[in-house]
């Protein structure tokens, strides 16, 4: 009995061990993605002692009670961080938390734009009182649930893109002390539950016919540049403050004879001028109802008569005058050489890829019927319909570039591509910009006629890796492009041309640029709606800032290049080192194939090499057919590796790097993964690779020693 009792003692002993020896494990609950989600956002916001508990690495925000922080289960579901004096960025992972339902991040000093990278299922987003700039990113589209948005008191700009067509479930919109421009988007006409809207203190234009039939308990557009009426159905909000702007004196016109009247019990203001004349100003009076009974039977024949005379004779010389103006544009039309107005030819292939090439939306998806941001789509007659966005770059004279590069001299290029030269401009400023003069021979007709459409969507584009185009020319016959200027070469020449540069590009910078290309493209593939094709991806075209920072250039040129897919490829792509294999037998560019390219440009980083070297011995001058056998051979691997980073790489870091490699260049495009699983798995390698040593011993290995957080866990 007493051995029994003893050996029940030490089971209890030994289980109460083993239970405090696996508590911390136990308590480990929080989902994996939102802990990597939460470490991206604490190093964006420069890691603040104020967020007690959270940790850079490691940790367990649901587990250990992370300051501002709610979990469910193992999930994080809310974020109220409200008023701590945060400053830094949004970062760029907090699309991964897919529970998350409240942000709150106001009252903040954070900076930057909005990512593209938003909680997808999120109920209430508050941003408001930051410093944040920028636009309203497409992605917000996404986030059907939305019932609050508060983006008040930033430094936001540019139009109000059309991001609300799916947001039906929208109560609360506060866009107010902004610098917000443009008209009001057409789908706040989808708001169908919004009852208070908040636009004051930006520079909105135009009417406010767009908020028509919305249920809004309050509207404020105070302190704007509307013009035109006030349309007499929002008499009936409740609480309208619309003063400090330009609207219209006297009541609005009537209405069309089959809109249904305003409500009748419409509600008093205070904030409404002319109170005492409020009926009749809003035309709501119902005097005089029967005025026509005193009226005879045959003045109502007359006055029948007439109207139909009328009508017939206005019928007879619309015809006259649209027969006449279309008899002059076709022969214009037919003059200039440009496709007639009524061809019925255009098979849909070529429509379909006129539509691609021509669709570099910045709002990330066109809007529907008239407000369309494409330039040109197909229609039921076959004829093409001109594009209508506005342009939201500055528009220079020609006199004003060739001043700022002296009369484009040849001392000012510094660059050359398939559309023509790019030249350094120095402006009276102080300004730096980049200009990209184009050859009216790399542009047939119908090219030239696409440049402004071209211009107003590649404006739109906003991304910190893609270079900004800041302006256009078009005047006597130029077509000239103005972008930012970015000094430090490109990462084609430092890592080919200049016998010092390649060395400053440490294994970390080069995964680093490897990422910002990556989210460049990704914007461009998975972002914009349609996808846009690059269609010129290389390392020519990766711009690197002073601190490394990739910056992707061309990005929407391929709509002003020739639209047969046969001239694109001796003038667009030009480089054939970085062809899919699948453009090269077919002409056909997807995708899929700026996917190839990125894997090219991958493996220059790795191995320094050209895609194409004529100079080396035959079996090694295609760089993809040498280095793709070798990928997955560890000792080979660590021959190819560039010799100028002496071993100073993590082992377990170059490897996952040749994985991603692998999976780009797959020959068939099906295999190759989408941009957004590329930048995940290197974002990966960027939060854990360090610096590693290679030692002498292991030189002639690929045996070197990597600490235990090199572990890496990727999979596409």
């Amino acid at each position: 009995m007493p051995l029994i009792i003893f050996s029940f003692s030490n089971f209890m002993s030994l289980s109460l061990i083993l239970s405090l020896f696996l508590l911390p494990f136990s308590l480990s609950i929080t989902d994996p993605f939102d802990v990597e989600a939460l470490q991206v956002l604490y190093n964006a916001l420069n890691s603040p002692n104020v967020l007690t508990g959270w940790k850079i690495s490691d940790g367990d925000p649901c587990g250990e009670s992370w300051k501002g922080i709610t979990c469910e289960d193992s999930s994080v579901v809310s974020i109220e961080l409200s008023g701590l004096g945060l400053n830094g960025t949004l970062g760029y992972l907090l699309s991964d938390l897919m529970s998350l339902r409240k942000l709150d991040l106001s009252d903040n000093k954070i900076h930057d734009i909005i990512p593209y990278q938003l909680p997808p299922n999120l109920t209430s987003m508050n941003l408001a009182r930051n410093n944040l700039s920028g636009n309203l990113p497409y992605s917000f589209s996404a986030m059907t649930s939305l019932n609050y948005l508060n983006v008040s008191n930033n430094a936001l700009s540019m139009t109000i893109g059309d991001i609300f067509q799916t947001l039906s479930d929208l109560g609360t919109l506060d866009l107010s002390f902004n610098s917000f421009s443009g008209d009001l988007p057409l789908s706040f006409a989808s708001l169908s539950n919004i009852s208070s809207l908040f636009l004051q203190n930006n520079q909105l234009t135009g009417s406010l016919v767009a908020l028509v039939g919305l249920p809004l308990d309050t509207l404020n557009v105070a302190h704007n540049n509307f013009s035109g009426w006030i349309p007499h159905e929002l008499s009936s909000i409740g609480n309208f403050i619309y003063d400090g702007n330009s609207f219209a004196d006297g009541p609005a016109p009537p209405s069309p004879p089959s809109t249904s009247p305003p409500p009748s019990g419409s509600h008093s203001s205070h904030h409404r001028s002319e109170s005492g004349s409020h009926d009749k100003a809003w035309g709501s009076s119902d005097e005089k109802t029967d005025d026509h009974k005193g009226l005879t039977t045959g003045a109502i024949v007359g006055i029948v008569l007439g109207s139909v005379l009328v009508t017939v004779l206005v019928l007879l010389a619309l015809v006259f005058c649209i027969r006449k103006q279309n008899k002059k544009e076709n022969g214009a039309r037919t003059s200039s050489g440009s496709l007639p107005r009524g061809i019925t030819n255009v098979t849909p292939q070529v429509q379909e890829q006129r539509v691609k090439s021509t669709a570099v939306v910045a709002d990330l998806k066109p809007p529907p019927a008239e407000n369309a941001m494409i330039g040109r789509l197909p229609i039921k007659s076959g004829s093409i319909r001109q594009m209508k966005s506005p342009i939201t770059s500055t528009p220079y004279t020609v006199a004003s570039l060739q001043s700022a590069t002296n009369s484009f001299s040849q001392e000012f290029i510094i660059g050359e591509g398939s559309l023509g030269r790019v030249y350094k401009a120095d402006f009276p400023n102080g300004k730096i910009m980049a200009i990209k003069k184009i050859d009216k021979s790399a542009l047939s007709l119908q090219e030239e006629d696409n440049f402004l459409e071209a211009i107003s969507n590649m404006s739109r584009l906003r991304h910190p890796n893609i270079v900004t185009l800041s302006g256009y020319c078009a005047e006597h016959g130029q077509r000239l492009l103005v972008y930012e200027h970015i000094g430090n070469g490109n990462l084609h020449d430092m890592l080919h041309f200049a016998e010092d540069s390649s060395k400053d590009l440490s294994w970390n910078a080069r995964v680093r640029i490897a990422l910002g290309t990556a989210r460049a493209l990704e914007y461009l593939h998975e972002v914009c709606l349609p996808s846009i094709v690059h269609r010129n991806f290389k390392s020519a075209n990766i711009l690197l800032d002073e601190e490394l920072n990739p910056h992707l250039s061309d990005c929407g040129l391929a709509a002003l290049t020739p639209s047969t897919e046969r001239q694109v490829s001796t003038q667009m792509v030009g480089s054939f080192g970085y062809s899919a294999p699948e453009f090269a037998l077919s002409g056909v560019y997807t995708v899929k194939s700026d996917v190839y390219s990125f894997g090219v440009v991958m493996l220059e980083l790795l191995t320094s090499r050209k895609p194409l070297d004529s100079s080396r011995a035959r079996s090694e001058q295609s760089l993809v057919r040498w280095a793709t056998p070798q990928l997955h051979d560890i000792d080979a691997l660590a021959k190819m590796v560039d010799p100028d980073l002496n071993g100073m790489y993590p082992a377990k870091s170059l490897s996952r790097f040749a994985d991603i490699i692998a999976l780009c260049v797959q020959p068939e495009p099906e295999f190759r993964p989408p941009m957004s699983e590329v930048v995940q798995a290197l974002v990966r390698l960027v939060q854990r690779a360090s610096m590693v040593k290679r030692r002498p011993s292991e030189e002639s290995g690929y045996g070197h020693k990597t600490p235990d957080h090199e572990s890496i866990d990727m999979s596409f």
